[in-house]
């Protein structure tokens, strides 16, 4: 019996993660700062959740305490909560800048530390960045720059916890088929997209969530301080064959 908590668990990639990991028989703990009720997929004895603001180091860690309080050893963290704005550099202010850092790495900061505290040996923490964090990607200016600080994050989380045995990796996502990539990519978006990834479509949230699960898993308990890429073949593809 082990408990996994995912940030930004209501919904998105964050929602799936924590589907994923209730179906493998963990106990969940979902915290999410837009939680309005419980997902009906979540819904069982193994399922709490909460409103829980990643930026608020102290409110944080008062819900998480709660959340925890009499279930098994704490041994999986997914940082899922998070931002994004699709939005030129000249025309991003810095107020959005600090915002998105603000959400997507000191909300990261904050949970992982939280969670470390709590966590027992032969535990995992895994970060979302993107590949946005990787590449330069227009209109990702403010985002872009926080995934590529996640991954820096990533490595030395996982150099100084691995002696409290604690494993910490990042999962870099390319386009995936969430609501709040349908609201942000428009169809000369996707069209660009495709045309640059070798398998030519978007991912699910339940392929990332079956990634995040491995990385969480004792099958990976080698694996620490990497950035594992899923993204349909992006980061790889230079000149690509035409189709029939």
């Amino acid at each position: 019996m082990k408990t996994a908590v995912v940030t930004g668990g209501a919904s998105g990639l964050g929602l799936a993660c924590a589907h994923h990991l209730v179906g493998a028989g963990w106990h969940v703990a979902v915290l999410d700062a837009a939680l309005n009720a419980t997902p009906a997929e979540l819904e069982g004895d193994h399922f709490r959740s909460a409103v829980g603001d990643v930026t608020d180091e102290a409110g944080f860690d008062a819900v998480l305490a709660s959340l925890l309080h009499g279930w098994p050893p704490l041994k999986g963290l997914v940082n899922s909560a998070g931002m994004a704005r699709d939005i030129p550099f000249m025309d991003t202010d810095a107020a959005l800048f600090r915002k998105i850092m603000d959400v997507n790495v000191t909300g990261t900061f904050i949970a992982s530390k939280a969670c470390a505290a709590r966590m027992a040996a032969g535990g995992a923490i895994v970060n979302f960045s993107s590949v946005s964090g990787l590449r330069g990607n227009k209109g990702r200016i403010a985002y872009g720059a926080s995934k590529a600080a996640i991954v820096s994050m990533t490595q030395v989380m996982a150099v100084e916890l691995a002696v409290r045995g604690i494993r910490v990796n990042a999962l870099a996502p390319g386009p995936i088929d969430t609501a709040m990539t349908k609201t942000m990519h428009t169809s000369a978006d996707r069209e660009q997209w495709t045309r640059l990834m070798a398998l030519k479509r978007y991912g699910t949230p339940e392929e990332i969530a079956g990634l995040v699960a491995f990385l969480l898993s004792e099958e990976t308990a080698f694996v620490t301080g990497t950035t594992m890429i899923a993204d349909g073949g992006f980061m790889a593809a230079g000149v690509m064959p035409q189709g029939d």
